[in-house]
């Protein structure tokens, strides 16, 4: 059986891993003209990825290119002194594994776990889906797959092509962010700074093995804001506009926007579909259930919705019409989950109110200050995503289909 996949960042990947397992051929094909290594930003993997990635070998690989932030100072607007805070505690309370990655990082790492039984496609993009399993390439000659999967993000080009246009199925959330590269002049080591104010927060941090730094810039607005996702100097007007006032040492990251050989930009968008699968496609990971990039938990969604779709085709025997209903019910509640943690996440992160600012301080800092049982309590008692992540569970694919 031939299953097409669209997408070789995160999701695309690990999938073709266990597709290729379970005795699947597997093609992936990308638009990038390589794996990606554009910067990009840190990403959290949680204990349900964490489990995956063990058993697919690259756990070590993983914990190898971990940022390393341990510590954080959190400056509250007109606050001169901030609070010191161990990232390692307020981690340890919301997952019993974690760890913090570049995208691109493991990105690469996912791909090399799979390059030499998948065959990657890159620089060339899908332009159109028959009934039949027929696609069409930007560059290539037409092809019959028996299964197609979009993994292609957010934007995703499969589900425009199969479902329609994406404004059918996002939901704004009043949110939006942006990530910059720059030389990591502050020397960080294990340290994220952040400044947070009402409706803004800003932040930048190293990893270990990185020469240069990352800034990530969460800010709300009250409409959704008027800019198409290919005009970047119109995103880095926004953003300029968004943080103009704010903290001397944000506005110097803020003038790094012309220098920066990498730049992101996008709203803070949760994709809701009541199914994601339709004939013989189907979506995974931000393509179909985005919670929300930055807040959500995404990566950990997409690399345990990649893993459970492998594993249910293997145990329908390749059949997507039974496989495709039972990966969806499987999804269903952990993408549920997701969606309710990442709006809590974006309310506490990027604050309403002076109140919610000193309590996101506040917060912080008493986990950080708890012994780990009394941190772990709290941080169930106060949010979704502690209860979330410690308590998703998926099934054992090891013997599926065999």
């Amino acid at each position: 059986m031939r299953i097409l996949i669209s997408g070789a960042s995160v999701a695309g990947p690990v999938l073709a891993y266990w597709l290729t397992r379970h005795g699947f051929s597997v093609t992936v094909v990308e638009r990038a003209p390589a794996p990606r290594k554009t910067g990009g930003h840190a990403v959290d993997l949680f204990r349900p990825a964490m489990d995956i990635s063990e058993q697919m070998g690259v756990l070590p690989r993983i914990e190898e290119r971990a940022t390393g932030t341990s510590r954080m100072s959190l400056y509250r607007e007109g606050v001169p002194r901030p609070v010191r805070v161990d990232l390692t505690k307020v981690f340890g309370a919301a997952s019993a594994r974690h760890a913090e990655v570049m995208r691109d990082d493991l990105g690469e790492i996912y791909h090399d776990a799979t390059r030499d039984d998948v065959e990657y496609v890159f620089g060339d993009s899908i332009t159109a889906i028959g009934p039949d399993g027929q696609v069409s390439f930007e560059r290539a000659e037409p092809r019959r797959f028996d299964l197609v999967v979009g993994a292609d993000g957010l934007h995703s080009n499969v589900r425009r092509l199969v479902f329609g246009d994406e404004s059918r199925f996002a939901a704004f959330t009043g949110a939006y962010l942006g990530v910059l590269s720059l030389p990591n002049t502050a020397g960080l080591d294990g340290e994220l700074v952040i400044h947070t104010g009402v409706g803004r927060t800003a932040g930048m941090y190293g990893a270990r093995h990185l020469d240069d730094a990352r800034v990530l810039f969460l800010f709300r607005g009250a409409e959704p804001l008027d800019y198409d996702h290919r005009d970047v100097d119109r995103q880095k007007e926004l953003l300029r506009s968004a943080f103009r006032g704010f903290d001397a040492e944000v506005t110097g990251w803020v003038a790094e926007l012309d220098r920066t050989p990498a730049f992101y930009f996008d709203s803070i968008t949760q994709l809701r579909m009541d199914s994601w699968s339709r004939g013989r496609v189907t979506l995974v990971g931000d393509a179909g259930y985005c919670p929300g990039p930055a807040v959500g938990g995404s990566t950990t969604l997409a690399v345990v919705g990649a893993y459970v779709l492998a594993g249910e085709l293997a145990r329908a025997g390749g059949d997507h019409e039974r496989a495709f209903p039972a990966y969806e019910r499987a999804m269903a509640e952990h993408v549920r989950g997701s969606r309710a943690a990442a709006l809590s996440a974006a309310k506490t992160l990027i604050p309403t109110s002076r109140l919610g600012v000193t309590g996101l301080a506040q917060g912080a800092r008493l986990v950080s200050a708890l012994p780990a049982w009394a941190g772990r309590t709290l941080l169930r008692l106060t949010t979704g995503s502690g209860r979330l992540y410690n308590s998703m569970t998926v099934d054992d694919y090891s013997r599926a289909g065999r």
